[in-house]
């Protein structure tokens, strides 16, 4: 069995704030230590820079540089691979190339990206960090077809490209959902992107005929918004707030089907809860997303929200239908999307990179 050395430049797995990538973290620490590997998390130097702030972007360099050599001293001597979870350009890893290059250790890299665009611009100086952390890298999982795109069209030498499909941290599916209730919604409510998708959500359903509920799980600093885009539906909507997992798993359990438009997602987890479940996904086309939805009927960005109405006025008023998709889904999550899965793909690589260590 191995020592893991874990470390994620954005937001370390154990932050108090929930999101995506802390959730994602959090899973493949587990997914890694599956077999009985040991898995640390080495280091939560938060290496971010939101706004392209030159000053900001050196005084972490200067904070990296102090940790990269207390880790190059202190990191356990039986550490035999080192991880980095989502690398890119505004949270460069600047730990990992340093300490593994040290110390002669294997690094790998989760999700990560490459911006050729922003080697220009006030990112400058992360950006091209993040391109020498991925070239450092023997090996890169990607979770979607779109990341892989620009990571083929740069890859250094001899590096390996390995597929991760995005996976839920179990191993087993869920009891299938009732497909009875009401429509079921969940996501942040946060300026940008997520309020983006509640704008289409909420267009969507002003096309809506006949006798529909939406239950809506979420919270966050867009909650006015929000709640301002759903108040022509009145008791139609129904705000949850923000669920814990079983909470929101009782939800699943009979949920007619999730709608999320899914705008800039990279892939999104809840589409894979949905699934799991047996709820059937009405999203849009999208990159990232339509990597982790079942083959279906999953309306174009450009045909807007009109068409996203059509599609879940169909599966609305065919439960036969919502079932069988459901079905369908479930059989997808569970050969590619749950742990096991991603557990054996990731030391199908990474065995081989500690054995030639050795």
């Amino acid at each position: 069995m191995a020592s893991v050395a874990f470390y994620t430049p954005m937001k370390s797995p154990d932050s108090p704030v929930p999101s995506g990538d802390r959730e994602m973290a959090r899973n493949l620490m587990q997914a890694i230590g599956a077999q009985g590997d040991t898995v640390n998390l080495v280091s939560r130097l938060r290496i971010y820079d939101k706004t392209g702030d030159t000053v900001v972007q050196e005084e972490l360099r200067k904070h990296a540089e102090t940790e990269a050599q207390r880790l190059i001293t202190e990191l356990p001597a039986d550490t035999a691979l080192w991880v980095t979870y989502h690398n890119y350009y505004k949270a460069p890893d600047l730990l990992g190339p340093l300490v593994c290059k040290a110390r002669n250790i294997p690094y790998v890299q989760l999700e990560s990206t490459r911006a050729t665009s922003r080697l220009k611009g006030p990112w400058a100086r992360f950006a091209q960090a993040a391109h020498d952390a991925c070239d450092a890298a023997q090996v890169i999982y990607y979770h979607t077809a779109n990341d892989l795109i620009t990571l083929e069209r740069e890859r250094f030498g001899n590096q390996r490209l390995v597929e991760l499909p995005p996976f839920l941290p179990v191993s087993e599916l869920p009891a299938p959902s009732t497909c009875a209730g009401p429509m079921l919604t969940v996501g942040m409510m946060r300026h940008g992107d997520k309020l983006a998708s509640y704008e289409i959500l909420a267009q969507s359903l002003g096309h809506l005929q006949g006798d529909w509920s939406l239950k809506l799980a979420g919270d966050g600093p867009a909650r006015a918004e929000v709640e301002a885009l759903m108040s022509p539906f009145g008791s139609k909507v129904q705000f949850l707030g923000q669920l814990n997992r079983d909470a929101l798993h009782a939800h699943y359990q009979t949920a007619s089907l999730l709608v999320w438009p899914g705008v800039n997602e990279a892939y999104g987890m809840i589409y894979l809860e949905a699934q799991a479940n047996g709820v059937p996904v009405v999203a849009q086309d999208r990159p990232g997303v339509r990597d982790v939805l079942a083959p279906g009927d999953y309306p174009s960005v450009d045909s807007g929200p009109s068409a996203l109405a059509a599609r879940l006025q169909d599966l609305l008023n065919d439960k036969p239908l919502r079932q069988s998709i459901g079905r369908m889904s479930r059989e997808r999550i569970a050969s590619r999307h749950l742990m096991p899965a991603a557990t054996d793909r990731f030391w199908q690589a990474a065995r081989q990179l500690i054995e030639g260590r050795q």
